[in-house]
């Protein structure tokens, strides 16, 4: 992913006002310089003031698409079941993987209308992809044919028809 600076991070939201846009907190490392976009596919974090709102930049036709999503509460889960992302299609154990959930943009939004999809809780997919880090509690690896730049190609179609979704309202 091409390196963004906070003003396009923030134009990037398109299922929040403008309001709320400036009030997101920036992912931890943003400010001292050390997010590896050179590893990312997209940036995904935590709010830290706010920890059920996550937030998603991820490339689009037309520049940066930002989506600010709702996560559940944290439960406790099995450690026996497991989960896979849908963009990056990783297995976790249970608690690796969460329901993320978006309002629609325009007016269907701001109605309640949302959309969801799971996906690895800590919006990590494109250092999983990389093998750069590992699910945890997971002993198995399921490993694929695939080269890295089809596995990526195939989790940014997997994003691209999620924020689509959104997009259309």
């Amino acid at each position: 992913m091409e390196p963004l600076d906070e003003r396009a991070i923030r134009a990037a939201f398109v299922n929040c006002s403008k309001g709320e846009a400036s009030r997101i907190k920036m992912p931890s490392g943003f400010a001292d310089g050390s997010v590896p976009w050179g590893d990312l596919d997209f940036l995904g974090w935590t709010d830290p003031g706010a920890p059920q709102r996550a937030l998603l930049v991820a490339p689009g036709s037309d520049g940066p698409v930002g989506l600010v999503l709702r996560r559940p509460e944290a439960r406790k889960v099995s450690a026996m079941r497991s989960s896979m992302c849908r963009i990056c299609l990783t297995d976790h154990a249970a608690s690796g993987v969460a329901l993320f959930v978006a309002p629609l943009a325009g007016a269907a939004g701001r109605n309640g209308n949302t959309v969801g999809e799971y996906i690895c809780a800590d919006l990590a997919c494109s250092l999983y992809l990389r093998g750069k880090r590992q699910p945890r509690m997971r002993l198995v690896r399921r490993e694929e044919t695939l080269s890295l730049a089809e596995r990526v190609d195939r989790a940014m179609t997997n994003l691209a028809a999620f924020t689509g979704r959104v997009v259309a309202g």
